[in-house]
């Protein structure tokens, strides 16, 4: 089914989020981001660390105020006022898988009270007994044991504190997930199995998900389409086959450049390419295009205008002055 057919479930509009740094200055950690995601798909968003994507993922589900910009999820706005009963309702419909499955929960807490924080918040338990049963199903579903509801996180692998994190999220049967990095804080072997249980979660559910991350081929491996960002902005986005296809941005084509290919032969002879320099702060970006700085094909356009979101083809969002046939002629 092509992508424009599909039913939007969230929308993001011109969304930025701003902090205070120092007497006088702002870390603009995201800037003018927008994106749309469809439901039943899951979009990956993708770049270096301080980007802006976690940041990006806590305002779209309201664990940051946003600065400016809009959230429309199902046709409503998230960060318009709402009453504690519409919130309550808005929180069971998004949930959050986080980065660091140890931190994330409460170690003073037996695993059935931290699944059933949700039940018993949200009252989707008449009685003990049923509180109880979905504890134990969640937990099932998630690939652990019954037994293991009496346990305490700290004695847990950090693979299977990650799986009763996503059991936290399921707990309300939520429409919409955003995963945070669910897999950079554990083993590579047990990676794998993580992404294969979310993927099975989102077929059984019929979920949708915003997967962050900085690993490249665990990205393609779960995501439908693919966004790249960089120092707050989102500077491409297009289908997970086509962005690894043939990338367009400048610096999606660095970072793919980067994955490392298991030919040893091939690894040797293909070409990479190399960044200079560092990335600039976010309390003082660079004027135009924010990838200028480090770009090998910036242009005298770059640093005066801020390059246009564009559909450089169907379904290919790009924003580089490469693509815009009026820069390159104001450059020329």
């Amino acid at each position: 089914m092509a992508v424009v057919e599909r039913e939007k479930l969230l929308e993001v509009k011109n969304l930025k989020k701003y902090f205070p740094a120092g007497k006088k200055g702002v870390l603009q950690a995201v800037d003018d981001v927008s994106f749309d995601i469809y439901k039943g798909e899951t979009l990956g968003l993708v770049g270096e660390s301080g980007c802006g994507k976690s940041t990006t993922g806590r305002t779209i589900i309201r664990l940051y105020d946003a600065t400016d910009g809009e959230v429309f999820y199902e046709g409503e706005d998230v960060h318009g006022r709402k009453s504690r009963s519409d919130l309550k309702k808005f929180n069971r419909k998004m949930q959050m898988i986080f980065q660091d499955p140890y931190a994330s929960l409460n170690p003073r807490m037996t695993v059935k009270d931290i699944i059933a924080e949700g039940i018993d918040i949200h009252g989707l338990a008449k009685t003990k007994k049923d509180r109880d049963n979905r504890v134990y199903e969640l937990l099932e579903t998630v690939g652990l044991n019954r037994e293991h509801a009496n346990r305490y996180p700290h004695e847990f692998s950090g693979g299977q504190r990650q799986r009763i994190g996503i059991a936290r999220a399921l707990a309300v049967d939520p429409d919409f997930i955003i995963a945070d990095e669910p897999i950079s804080a554990l083993d590579v072997s047990i990676q794998a199995q993580v992404v294969n249980l979310m993927m099975e979660l989102q077929k059984e559910r019929g979920l949708t998900y915003l997967f962050i991350a900085h690993d490249l081929s665990m990205v393609k491996h779960i995501s439908d389409r693919v966004g790249v960002m960089y120092l707050g902005n989102i500077v491409e986005l297009t289908t997970s086959d086509e962005l690894y296809e043939e990338p367009l941005h400048p610096y999606t084509q660095a970072l793919l450049s980067a994955i490392p290919v298991p030919d040893p032969e091939l690894e040797r002879s293909r070409e990479r390419i190399i960044l200079e320099g560092d990335v600039p702060s976010p309390i003082n970006p660079p004027s135009g295009c924010r990838f200028r700085t480090r770009c090998p094909h910036a242009m005298d356009v770059c640093a005066a205008v801020k390059p246009k979101w564009q559909e450089a083809r169907e379904g290919h969002w790009v924003a580089c002055h490469l693509y815009d046939e009026e820069a390159v002629k104001q450059n020329n």
